[in-house]
C-alpha cells in the first residue's frame, strides 16, 4: 500500500515561520480534508510538499514509501506520483493546452505517448468534465474563466494519473453544477486508481459530495484536530472558535469530548 508520510514539517518564508511541525499520514485510497482559518498554513503545506522554491523547509521529512520527497526536484516528485492542483492556475501565453498536457505526460513516461492515444485520452477527459471542445487549441488558462481553470487542473490530474493528488481550493470558482461534476469525477478517479487525496477547502458542500475519510484542522501552522467527516459539519455549524490551537487530539479523543459535551447539553435542557 502506497503511503505519503509527513513528519515534523517546519517551513519558513523569508525567515517567517509558517509551518511549525506538521505530522500527517495519507494512505492510498484515502481522502483527507484540511480545513482551518485563512493564513494558517494550508496552502503552504501543499506547495512545500510539491517543491515550490519560495518555501524553505527547515526541519522534517516527507516520504512516499521509503523515498524522501524533499531530496527530489519538482519534476522528480511528479514522476514519483505527486500532483498539485493549484488554487490560482497560471496563464501561459504561446503554449497550447494540448502541448502542455502532452509534454507533462511525456515527462513521466519512458517513451513518448502516441498521438492517437493522447488525443483519445484528452478528448475523453474533456468530455467527462464537460469542457469546451476548442480547449486543446487555446493557450494554457489564457482567457479561461475561474471554473474552466479549475476543471483544467482536474483534467491534468486525470491525464497524469498521480498516486497522491493535493488539491488547493479546487472548488472555488465552480458553480453548483460544476461542483457536483468535479466531485463525481474525483471520486471516479480515486475509486479507479486507489489514489490518495489531500483537499484544502472551506466549504462543507464540496466535502459533502466528496465524503472525506479523514478531516484535519490547521491553526498556527500545526494540525490541531483530526477526525472523520463529521468534523466538517461541526465546523460549518460552529466555526473554529471552539478549537484550541494545541497539539492535535486523536479521533477517539475528539469523539469522546463531543459526546461528553452533547450529554452536558442534554442534561441542561432536561433541567
Amino acid at each position: 500500500m502506497a503511503q505519503l508520510k509527513i513528519e515534523n514539517l517546519h517551513v519558513e518564508i523569508e525567515g517567517k515561520k509558517i509551518l511549525k511541525g506538521v505530522d500527517l499520514v495519507v494512505n492510498e485510497n484515502e481522502i483527507h480534508a484540511i480545513m482551518g482559518p485563512n493564513g494558517n498554513g494550508k496552502s503552504t503545506l501543499l506547495s512545500a510538499i510539491m517543491g515550490h522554491p519560495r518555501y524553505e523547509i527547515t526541519e522534517g521529512s516527507v516520504m512516499i514509501d521509503d523515498i524522501n520527497v524533499l531530496e527530489l526536484e519538482v519534476d522528480e516528485r511528479s514522476k514519483l506520483g505527486l500532483f498539485l492542483g493549484m488554487q490560482y492556475p497560471q496563464e501561459v501565453s504561446g503554449v497550447t493546452n494540448s502541448d502542455f498536457m502532452k509534454s507533462a505526460m511525456n515527462a513521466r513516461r519512458d517513451s513518448p505517448i502516441g498521438l492517437f492515444e493522447f488525443v483519445k485520452s484528452m478528448e475523453t477527459g474533456v468530455e467527462r468534465l464537460k469542457m469546451k471542445e476548442d480547449l486543446a487549441h487555446r493557450f494554457l488558462n489564457e482567457g479561461f474563466s475561474g471554473g474552466e481553470k479549475k476543471r483544467n487542473e482536474i483534467l491534468q490530474m486525470i491525464l497524469l494519473e498521480p498516486r497522491f493528488a493535493m488539491l488547493d481550493e479546487i472548488d472555488s470558482g465552480l458553480d453548483i453544477d460544476a461542483l457536483g461534476l468535479v466531485a463525481r469525477v474525483l471520486k471516479e478517479e480515486q475509486d479507479k486508481r486507489k489514489m490518495g487525496l489531500i483537499i484544502v477547502s472551506h466549504y462543507e458542500r464540496f466535502f459533502e459530495l466528496i465524503r472525506p475519510t479523514h478531516t484535519h484542522v490547521m491553526m498556527d501552522g500545526k494540525i490541531v484536530l483530526s477526525s472523520d467527516a463529521s468534523l466538517v459539519t461541526k465546523i460549518d455549524q460552529d466555526g473554529y472558535d471552539w478549537i484550541d490551537a494545541k497539539p492535535a487530539e486523536t479521533e477517539k479523543e475528539y469523539k469522546q469530548r463531543i459526546a461528553l459535551e452533547s450529554c452536558a447539553i442534554r442534561d441542561r435542557v432536561g433541567k
